[in-house]
């Protein structure tokens, strides 16, 4: 059967991340190897239910169904309910049992070379997040008892991430929303190179905390942010 979607494996042992796994099968089990069961992605983490998700091709559309898992499954940050259809979408995360596992899901095939650059996300998931709240209106951060204000590309950046905390956002409305005064290219898209937006993000990174702004690249597409952060 000819594939029709893929899962980037962002987080999840015993998978390096980044393992790409093209979708070509009606039905795709999920969730934790045993003895008894190997499902077609299987993972090692004992949070993981033996039959945790199943992803099944209806109308050649990706429908997302959770098993009955005892420790959930998150679809773009929200909890689903067990056994209902939830049809997928591209840049739709997967959050397995709080996070232990994620999976990016799109329609577009693994030789599209969408491929993922996992950055901070493989942080320890005992620690859920520095205590950070941000305070919008005053353009400033309170990491640790510490308040960093934000400069004009951070806030903008920042605010755009949070506003679609756990979905990917695309690199044209980034460079749209960051640099709305940059002149368009070609293709009405402002000209901003990848290496300033790279440097943007470092900055972030660095001034931040590493830990503070959990950002992963999906490279050539854009970024996602997981958050759990506490705005004002």
């Amino acid at each position: 059967m000819d594939n029709f979607a893929c899962l980037y494996i962002i987080r999840g042992e015993p998978y390096r991340a980044g393992t790409i796994v093209n979708l070509n099968e009606d039905d795709t089990y999920i969730g934790r190897l045993s003895n008894q069961l190997t499902p077609d992605i299987a993972f090692t983490n004992p949070f993981i239910s033996r039959q945790h998700i199943v992803i099944r091709k209806e109308n050649d559309k990706a429908v997302l169904y959770d098993k009955g898992s005892r420790h959930g499954t998150e679809l773009n940050g929200e909890r689903v309910k067990p056994h209902r259809p939830y049809p997928l979408h591209n840049f739709d995360i997967i959050k397995l049992a709080n996070g232990m596992s994620v999976l990016h899901f799109s329609y577009m095939f693994a030789d599209q070379t969408l491929e993922l650059e996992p950055l901070s996300v493989t942080r320890q998931m005992e620690i859920p997040g520095m205590p950070l709240t941000i305070y919008w209106e005053k353009r400033e951060c309170v990491v640790e008892g510490q308040r960093i204000a934000m400069s004009e590309k951070e806030y903008l950046l920042i605010r755009l991430l949070h506003e679609n905390a756990n979905r990917l956002v695309p690199l044209e409305d980034i460079k749209s929303t960051v640099w709305p005064e940059r002149l368009a290219g070609e293709e009405g898209i402002p000209d901003v190179t990848l290496d300033e937006l790279n440097a943007l993000i470092y900055r972030v990174r660095k001034k931040y905390g590493k830990d503070t702004f959990l950002i992963s690249a999906v490279r050539g597409s854009g970024y996602v942010l997981e958050s759990e952060i506490v705005s004002s």
